[in-house]
């Protein structure tokens, strides 16, 4: 997976943290509190995202309404993925990744090991 642009990410971000469907409009409104972006170039950017599959739109009026498709989360396991995948050794990998967690990464990853053993148990 490629890590997203910036300017993507930066949509991306807003639409992850407003948690509902928005519009070129508001994005750019947003993104010009902070620093200067013409509509034009968000409406494209935003177009790449949704034919790359990272966004869905549907018609509202005369305007698009852009909703994610996969959560900043998924996102960000697809890229650890792609990163653990780099490596000829994957489990060394995965040693020295643990060995950069804080205590609690740590105890949300053994959860997250749990709750994933017990979904495989019941599975038939």
């Amino acid at each position: 997976m490629r890590r997203l642009g910036d300017l993507e990410a930066e949509i991306m971000d807003r639409l992850w943290t407003w948690n509902r469907p928005a519009t070129v409009r508001e994005i750019v409104d947003d993104i010009n509190q902070t620093r200067p972006v013409a509509y034009t170039t968000v409406m494209t950017v935003t177009n790449i995202l949704y034919t790359k599959g990272w966004l869905l739109r549907a018609k509202h009026g005369r305007a698009w309404l852009y909703t994610p498709v996969r959560s900043r989360e998924a996102y960000a396991a697809a890229l650890m993925e792609d990163a653990l995948g780099e490596s000829k050794d994957r489990p060394a990998t995965l040693v020295h990744f643990v060995e950069n967690m804080s205590e609690e990464e740590v105890a949300a990853l053994r959860e997250a090991l749990r709750n994933v053993g017990r979904q495989v148990k019941g599975m038939p």
